[in-house]
């Protein structure tokens, strides 16, 4: 039997996480590919309100201290480094509505997203590093699909941030133009109180009429 030893352990993996870093761009720009982008989305699991996609070229020898995944930050730390992001580096930014989700289903309308976000950079990557299992359809330079990135690469959570900020804003706007539903409260996720707010007024017109409860199955 093989003797287990302490590098067999995922926990100390889990121990030595440091974050991400950019060891996957410097791999890309070794291999002749720069600039690098990276790129992620927001919003996939909401009842409500568009998915929203960022693609980010950092500026290497200015990259913002303390860039993360967007879920492991607090709101302030967010909106601080959104700021940052936008002065040090190339942003762009693309979102898929509620009428396009349901037309496409969400992952097609994420992954279409961040296609229109990364060919909206002003400055064309040489390599794409998305987020997740898939790449996004249709680019005009090489991608790399990297699962769990916002973790990995400095550049998807940098796009990450840049996507959860933005897509944040366009729900508290929403809270104003819709306020029996409480946008602003829950960006449009299935808490219980937006659940009520459903049963009580119906859908609205930023409900993606595909996903229950809005959706009605035959038989069900």
């Amino acid at each position: 039997m093989k003797q287990r030893t302490a590098s067999d352990s995922p926990a100390l993996f889990d121990m030595l996480d440091s974050g991400p870093d950019f060891s996957l761009e410097l791999e890309a720009k070794r291999r002749g590919q720069w600039p690098v982008a990276g790129t992620d989305e927001a919003g996939r699991g909401p009842l409500a309100g568009p998915v929203v996609a960022a693609a980010v070229i950092l500026d290497p020898d200015n990259i913002p201290d303390g860039l993360d995944d967007s879920k492991k930050l607090s709101k302030a730390r967010r909106e601080v480094l959104f700021e940052k992001i936008l002065q040090t580096s190339i942003v762009s930014v693309a979102s898929s509505g509620p009428v396009l989700i349901d037309r496409m289903n969400i992952l097609r309308a994420s992954l279409d997203a961040m296609r229109r976000a990364v060919l909206g950079l002003h400055v064309a990557p040489a390599i794409v590093l998305a987020d997740g299992r898939d790449i996004p359809p249709g680019l005009s330079c090489a991608a790399k699909a990297v699962i769990k990135g916002d973790g990995r690469s400095v550049s998807i959570a940098a796009a990450s941030i840049i996507a959860k900020v933005t897509r944040d804003r366009m729900m508290e706007k929403a809270g104003l133009l819709h306020p029996a539903y409480g946008f602003e409260s829950h960006a449009g996720y299935g808490t219980p109180a937006h659940l009520r707010a459903i049963e009580a007024n119906g859908p609205c017109p930023l409900h993606r009429m595909s996903f229950r409860p809005m959706r009605v199955d035959a038989g069900a």
